[in-house]
C-alpha cells in the first residue's frame, strides 16, 4: 500500500478510535474489554515497539565508545547505579499505587487478565484469585511486571527489581540525551546529577510505575530527535509506539500524544513529503485502553480522592496555584534531608529556567530552534514538560513536599537537566562550566545526597508504608501462609498469596469465619488494626475502618508504635459471637 494509502488509514483508524473511545463504548463494556483484552493488546503494543526499537538501533551510527575517555564517562553510570540502589531499603513506599499495580501484575501472570484481585485464597496449596476489579491505573507497569513474574516466577520483590533495572536504564538515556546534545561532560554532569537525587533513590528500590514514565519520556524524546534527522518509517515506528507506551504509563502522560502527534506534523511540513508507516497507521486504536480508563474517572466520584484533602472543592482549580507553588518551593530547597531534594539540582534547574527565558526572548531565538530540527524536538518537550509542571500546579493534590506526592516532581528534574542543556554553550567555556557542574555534582553526592539516602527520613515519614513493611515481616515468619488474615488493606496481603478479607466483610458473615476457627480450615485467623491514642487520657480507640465490634475475641499477637499516637496490632480471633450464643 503507498504512503497516501497508509494516510488514509490512519485517518480511518483515527476517526474509528475517537468513536470507540468517547462515544460508543460504555464504561462498564469498557472495563470488561480492558480486563479481557488489555494484556494481549499491550503485548501486541510493545513487541511492536522491541521491533521497531530494534531497527531504529541498527540503524543508529556506533562512534560514541572508540576512544579511553569515553569509556571514563560511561562508568559514571555503573558507579551512580549502585548509589542507588545500595543505601534506600527495597520495599513499597507508596500505598495503595504500589501495592494495586503489583496486583494488577499478579492478575496478569495467572490468568492474563487486566484486574486487581479482590479476593483470593489458598486452595490446596495453590492461591486461586476469586474475584477482581479493573484498577484506574494505566497498564503499562503492571504488564511489564508480569513479563518479570513469566520469566522468573511470582515474587512480589520483582517490583523491586524491575525499578532497579530501570533505573539503569534512565542513567543511560539521560547520558545518550547529554551526549547527543551537549557533549561528554554534559552527559557525565547529567548522570551525576540524577544519581545524586535520593527521590531517584526511593523510587529505584520501590514498586510504582513513575521511574517507568520517567524512563518512557526521556526514550520518547530521544527517539523524537531521531525522528526529527532522519524523518524515515523506522524512526516513525518507533516514536508513535513509544508515545503509545507512554501514554499508558501514567495518567496525565497521554497528555505527551499532542506534542508528539505535533513534531512528526512539523518533520512532514519541513521535509514536504508524507512519512508513513503501518505503525503510525494502527497507534490511534492502540491508545483505546487511555480513553477506556479515563471513562472510570468519569463513573466513580472517588477515583479522584478528593476525600484525602477535605478543603478541596475539585481536582483542578487555579485557586491551587499559590499553595502549591509554596509547597513545591519547600520540596525544591529544603535543606534538612526532610525531603528527598537535592538542592544543588533545583538551585541550577531554576536558574537555568530564568537563563532560557531571557534567551528564548530575543528576536534570533525561534530563529535559532527552526534551524535546527533536533533542537525543535527538546523544544517541544521542553514545552511538554512545562505544561506538565502547570498542570500539576492547579492540581488539587499537587504539593510536591507530601510524602506520597514528591515522586510526581520526577519529570521537573528531567525539565531542569533540558533547560541547562540549552542555556549553557556547547563551546570550550560551556566545558570548562560543565566540568565545575560536575564537580560540584560530586560534592553534594558525597555530602549530602548520600547521608540522605542512608537516613531516609523522607519514606519514615509514611506511616502506611512501615505498616505495609511489618506485614510484610509477619509473612516472612510464616512461610507455610496456612492463614486468614481481616485487614481493610486486604489486598496487601493477596499480593503476597495470603487468604484475606476485610472487616466489612467479615461483619457481614461472621458465620463463615467461625466455620473456618471450628473446622480448622486455617492454622490461625489473624486480624491487623490500627488504634488512635487520646494524649489527654492515653486511651486506645481503634479507627473506624479496623473495627470489628463486640462480636469477634481477639488475642494481641504482636503491637507496634509507628508515629506517636497511633499504634498498629496483629491480632488472633479466638472466638466468634455468633447470634444467640456468647462468647467463652
Amino acid at each position: 500500500m503507498k504512503k497516501h494509502g497508509r494516510f488514509a488509514l490512519f485517518l480511518a483508524t483515527s476517526f474509528l478510535a475517537v468513536a470507540l473511545g468517547f462515544f460508543l463504548v460504555e464504561p462498564p463494556l469498557a472495563g470488561a474489554l480492558i480486563k479481557r483484552g488489555g494484556g494481549w493488546l499491550m503485548f501486541l503494543t510493545f513487541g511492536a515497539f522491541l521491533w521497531a526499537l530494534g531497527q531504529v538501533w541498527r540503524r543508529s551510527p556506533g562512534h560514541w565508545c572508540r576512544d579511553r575517555r569515553e569509556w571514563a564517562a560511561l562508568s559514571s553510570i555503573p558507579a551512580g547505579w549502585v548509589i542507588l540502589v545500595a543505601h534506600e531499603p527495597f520495599g513499597f513506599k507508596i500505598i495503595m499505587d504500589e501495592i494495586m499495580l503489583l496486583g494488577t501484575s499478579m492478575s496478569l501472570h495467572f490468568d492474563k487478565l487486566v484486574r486487581v484481585p479482590l479476593r483470593g485464597h489458598d486452595l490446596q496449596g495453590a492461591f486461586v484469585i476469586v474475584d477482581g476489579f479493573v484498577d484506574k491505573r494505566p497498564d503499562f507497569f503492571p504488564f511489564l511486571l508480569s513479563l518479570v513474574h513469566d520469566v522468573t516466577g511470582y515474587r512480589p520483590e520483582n517490583a523491586f527489581a524491575l525499578n532497579a533495572a530501570l533505573a539503569f536504564v534512565l542513567l543511560v538515556l539521560v547520558y545518550a540525551l547529554g551526549r547527543t546534545t551537549a557533549g561528554r561532560w554534559p552527559a557525565v554532569a547529567a548522570v551525576l546529577l540524577f544519581s545524586g537525587l535520593p527521590l531517584l533513590a526511593q523510587n529505584a528500590t520501590g514498586g510504582g510505575f513513575d521511574l517507568l514514565n520517567l524512563v518512557m519520556i526521556a526514550l520518547t524524546l530521544w527517539l523524537a530527535q531521531r525522528f526529527v534527522v532522519t524523518r524515515e518509517p523506522p524512526e516513525l515506528s518507533a516514536l508513535c509506539l513509544a508515545t503509545v507506551l507512554l501514554a499508558q504509563t501514567r495518567y496525565e502522560s497521554a497528555f505527551y500524544v499532542v506534542p508528539c502527534a505535533a513534531l512528526i506534523l512539523w518533520a512532514w511540513w519541513r521535509e514536504r513529503r508524507l512519512v508513513f508507516s503501518w505503525a503510525a497507521a494502527f497507534a490511534p486504536l492502540l491508545l483505546l485502553p487511555v480513553p477506556w480508563h479515563m471513562s472510570g474517572f468519569s463513573q466513580n466520584g472517588g477515583a479522584w480522592e478528593l476525600g484525602s484533602q477535605p478543603n478541596r472543592t475539585g481536582p483542578v482549580a487555579l485557586a491551587y496555584v499559590a499553595d502549591n507553588l509554596r509547597h513545591a518551593f519547600a520540596f525544591f530547597f529544603d535543606p534538612t534531608g526532610a525531603q528527598p531534594n537535592s538542592m544543588l539540582f533545583s538551585a541550577l534547574g531554576v536558574a537555568a529556567g530564568a537563563g532560557l527565558v531571557v534567551r528564548l526572548g530575543r528576536r534570533r531565538g525561534a530563529r535559532e530552534i527552526a534551524a535546527d530540527p533536533p533542537v525543535v524536538a527538546r523544544a517541544v518537550f521542553l514545552w511538554a514538560l512545562i505544561a506538565q509542571f502547570a498542570f500539576l500546579m492547579v492540581y488539587f493534590w499537587g504539593q510536591f513536599d507530601d510524602p506520597v506526592i514528591a515522586r510526581l516532581s520526577l519529570p521537573t528534574h528531567l525539565l531542569f537537566l533540558l533547560a541547562l542543556w540549552w542555556v549553557i554553550p556547547a563551546t570550550r567555556t560551556g566545558r570548562k562550566i560543565w566540568m565545575g557542574i560536575a564537580g560540584l555534582a560530586v560534592v553534594q553526592l558525597w555530602c549530602a545526597s548520600i547521608p540522605a539516602m542512608a537516613a531516609h527520613a523522607y519514606t519514615l515519614q509514611n506511616v502506611q508504608s512501615r505498616e505495609v513493611a511489618w506485614r510484610r515481616e509477619f509473612i516472612a515468619q510464616r512461610p507455610g501462609r496456612n492463614f486468614l488474615v481481616i485487614d481493610p488493606f486486604s489486598i496487601v496481603w493477596l499480593v503476597h498469596q495470603v487468604s484475606s478479607t476485610t472487616p466489612a466483610q467479615a461483619l457481614r458473615q461472621p458465620e463463615a469465619i467461625a466455620f473456618h476457627l471450628r473446622s480448622r480450615s486455617f492454622a490461625n485467623v489473624f486480624v491487623f488494626q490500627r488504634f488512635e491514642i487520646d494524649p489527654a487520657t492515653g486511651r486506645a480507640h481503634v479507627r473506624p475502618e479496623f473495627d470489628l465490634g463486640e462480636i469477634f475475641a481477639l488475642e494481641p499477637v504482636e503491637e507496634r508504635r509507628l508515629q506517636p499516637y497511633s499504634v498498629s496490632r496483629i491480632s488472633r480471633v479466638i472466638a466468634v459471637r455468633l447470634p444467640g450464643q456468647s462468647l467463652p
